[in-house]
């Protein structure tokens, strides 16, 4: 038999064929003559229904060949289809005339329905000389030939036909089964499978199943050669209810805009969509999955760019393929980015400026990354955070999100603010203009205070200290002592204490200061102080 999905009524037909098939294995006796007598007449009434259509397909073929002006492709097809009905009834006929014989030899009448009008509904012993023979000589032999014929013919419409009279070593239910009656049929042929030791009732309806198989087949070639000319009908069994909104985002105090209309598809339709001209998988409801990155573009005073997308969906319709177009409009806003930071409207030189970079619009979707021109970049370990440490006079930022471009922000760079360099000693500031004590120099120290808005953005960068520096006691014009060089911030001054006088003067040159950055490097500071504090 064909393959492919098969309809209720063939399914219908399939079960009941195995019914038959079991039954033939059981001891007869009336009420299971009765059973064959009822699928008999089962069979009978489906082949008619299928006759018909079988009919009106060749002129459903007929009339699609007629309004596509004849064309002589279409008109060959139509040709093969009214050969295949001619060998389909020509089928049915045979069969027929092998029914009649059938019923005349064991001595009954035909009947169109009623179990009772059979004289002998068994005849068992009548049925197996007129199928079999003596010498296999009987009526079921040709009709093996003819069947088989029948399904080589239709197999050029439908590949996958199969012969329709199997002996038992050809037929996969008996040479694959493992029950111990169905090995015992592996040995006999298609006569004796189907008509030894058979009721009447039994073998009729054989016959009839095998008329089944033989529309089944013929419905098969008719329906692919009505699709080369388009007389198939494409059946739009899915209907529902489908809202297309102008927005699915909408302020409070503005309207609402949206279109309410029915869809409907069709089963097992094939569709072959495309986005753009690039394929588009298409899912079992058979809705095609758009997705896409929307490209910036040429914005707007209000920052919105229009763009669209083209879908087609391809269907074989009247035997063609036919395209479908539709071009849907969109507009693309630019992003906007939000971008927090100590201080925003300009960097600091070989800091590490710490910016928050946020981008509302894309919600979940962003995925941002950074580069620029003019600094390094190191990325932070939260979403949207970055540091740019500068390297020129100007830094520009390029933000992405996914790797597509969101925007720039261009910076101008600050330079470091010099710290201011004080001097403590005995635990305040020294006083350079009233003087300050002598013995209070014995402990100094030299402070780098960073400039106090520096210090408010960028507490990991202003981070100064005087390294060195060298202090005289200076008596008149001359030194009372040698110059004393001191490393760090922090000196003794004790052999001062000792030797000043009062009227002398400490002298006080810083010789390096250094700056400890946000990651953790030291650098030098170009620093110029002194100090000249009087001695009371």
């Amino acid at each position: 038999m064909a393959g492919g999905k098969e309809t209720p009524r063939q399914k219908m037909i399939g079960m009941m064929y195995l019914v038959l098939t079991a039954l033939l294995a059981l001891q007869v006796n009336s009420a299971i003559l009765l059973k064959f007598k009822f699928i008999d007449d089962s069979l009978i009434d489906v082949n008619g229904k299928t006759n018909l259509a079988a009919e009106n397909s060749v002129k459903g073929i007929q009339a699609a060949v007629e309004k596509n002006h004849n064309l002589a492709k279409d008109v060959t097809v139509l040709k093969q289809s009214e050969e295949i009905r001619a060998k389909t009834k020509a089928m049915i006929a045979y069969l027929q005339d092998v029914r009649s014989k059938l019923i005349a030899g064991t001595g009954n009448t035909t009947v169109t329905q009623g179990f009772q009008d059979f004289k002998d509904p068994d005849a068992n012993n009548k049925v197996m000389p007129i199928m079999l023979g003596g010498k296999k000589n009987g009526l079921a032999y040709p009709l093996k030939a003819e069947l088989n014929n029948y399904s080589t013919f239709i197999k050029t419409y439908v590949p996958d036909a199969t012969p329709l009279a199997l002996d038992g070593k050809e037929d996969e239910r008996i040479f694959k089964s493992k029950e111990h009656t169905t090995v015992e049929q592996r040995n006999k042929d298609f006569a004796e499978l189907n008509f030894e030791n058979t009721p009447l009732v039994a073998a009729l309806a054989v016959l009839s199943q095998k008329e089944t198989a033989v529309l089944k087949l013929e419905a098969d070639a008719l329906s692919a050669q009505a699709k080369k000319v388009g007389a198939e009908v494409i059946s739009f069994d899915k209907i529902g209810a489908f809202a297309s909104a102008e927005s699915n985002t909408v302020a409070a105090g503005t309207k609402y805009k949206a279109e309410l209309f029915l869809t409907a598809s069709a089963t097992g339709l094939q569709q072959k969509m495309s986005l753009n001209g690039s394929p588009l998988s298409v899912g079992p409801d058979g809705h095609g999955k758009v997705e896409f990155t929307a490209r910036p573009g040429n914005f707007d005073a209000s920052g919105n760019a229009k763009a669209s997308w083209t879908g087609t969906i391809r269907i074989n319709n009247s035997g063609r393929d036919t395209t479908f177009k539709v071009t849907v409009p969109y507009t693309v806003t630019k992003p906007v980015m939000q971008i927090q930071s100590a201080s925003v409207q300009a960097l600091y030189f070989k800091c590490g400026n710490k910016l928050t970079v946020n981008v509302p619009a894309l919600g979940a979707q962003y995925k941002p990354g950074f580069s620029a021109s003019g600094a390094s970049v190191i990325q932070g370990g939260k979403l949207g955070e970055v540091t740019l440490v500068p390297n020129s006079k100007e830094v520009t930022l390029n933000v992405s999100s996914g790797g597509n471009a969101i925007g720039s922000q261009t910076f101008q760079v600050r330079p470091i603010p010099k710290p201011t360099i004080e001097c403590w000693v005995g635990g305040r500031q020294a006083n350079e203009k009233q003087g300050t004590p002598g013995t209070a120099v014995r402990s100094l120290n030299l402070r780098a205070v960073p400039d106090a808005g520096f210090a408010t953005f960028l507490p990991d960068d202003a981070k100064f200290r005087v390294s060195r520096y060298e202090v005289t006691l200076v008596r008149g014009r001359r030194p009372a002592i040698p110059t004393k060089p001191i490393s760090g911030p922090t000196a003794d001054l004790s052999d001062v204490v000792n030797a000043y006088r009062e009227g002398d003067r400490l002298y006080i040159e810083v010789k390096e200061v250094q700056r400890q950055n946000f990651k953790g490097d030291v650098e030098p500071v170009n620093v110029s102080k002194q100090f000249n504090i009087p001695l009371l």
